[in-house]
């Protein structure tokens, strides 16, 4: 039964997700690993064989942080420097081992996309995780492509195009206004055959703001959450523990 982590957008929120894997991580076996905006550069990393000491290093580091920094222009309100050199960082560091996709929403026809394993490049991971509105859209082969959390923050319908027939979800985004947001925008759904076991939040990450404004603290306290949280679920998931 291939089973998938699924990982989702969430900004800065996408830090707890690395707590849950910390949790998960030597408990579980899976077969493909699929994500939304900042849960795709999670999962890239994770596909691409990073230790959770890397990817808690990556958070806490506060170059994390200005990938959000502030600087109108005629396309959104942050400079996309940042989130390209992040990008490229990423790229240059890691390539999956196991199967891995991710998506993207194609503009203006707000097509959404996915992409897997060689199909990936450094402008991929950076349009994942461009923002509309914040962020310029990436172009690539002359098209342009924005944050694949725009039209799903979790992306089981890709995990099940990938060939899942299991899914651990982790959902960092349970703030209501994104769940009404993504209930609106959101158009893909999996199937009922698709096996979900969804992980999320024990506890509120916080504010709209703190999801997009960097924090230390805040930062420490969701990979704590996480791995709390990926503890407590590792209960109801017995059947996939190695």
């Amino acid at each position: 039964m291939p089973t998938a982590l699924v990982l989702s957008a969430g900004g800065l929120y996408a830090a707890w997700e690395v707590g849950v894997w910390k949790a998960l991580r030597d408990r579980i076996s899976i077969d493909l690993v699929v994500g939304a905006s900042a849960g795709a550069w999670n999962g890239w990393a994770i596909a691409g064989g990073a230790t959770v000491d890397e990817l808690e290093r990556d958070w806490l580091d506060p170059a994390t942080g200005r990938i959000l920094a502030w600087g109108p222009h005629s396309k959104g309100l942050l400079r996309p420097e940042n989130l390209h050199r992040k990008s490229r960082d990423l790229f240059a560091r890691y390539r999956p081992r196991i199967p891995f996709g991710a998506t993207v929403v194609e503009v203006p026809r707000l097509r959404t996309r996915l992409l897997r394993d060689s199909e990936v490049t450094w402008q991929h991971l950076a349009a994942s995780c461009s923002i509309p509105f914040f962020f310029p859209p990436v172009r690539i082969d002359g098209k342009h492509y924005v944050d694949g959390g725009l039209r799903g923050a979790l992306p089981l319908w890709a995990a099940e195009a990938m060939g899942a027939t299991r899914a651990i979800a982790v959902n960092a985004l349970t703030h209501p206004l994104f769940r009404a947001v993504h209930t609106l925008l959101d158009r893909h759904r999996a199937s009922a055959a698709l096996e979900v076991i969804r992980i999320e939040p024990s506890e509120p990450l916080g504010r709209l703001r703190d999801a997009v404004v960097w924090s230390e603290p805040l930062i420490a306290r969701w990979l704590a959450l996480g791995e709390r949280d990926g503890a407590r679920a590792l209960r109801s998931i017995t059947s996939i523990t190695m």
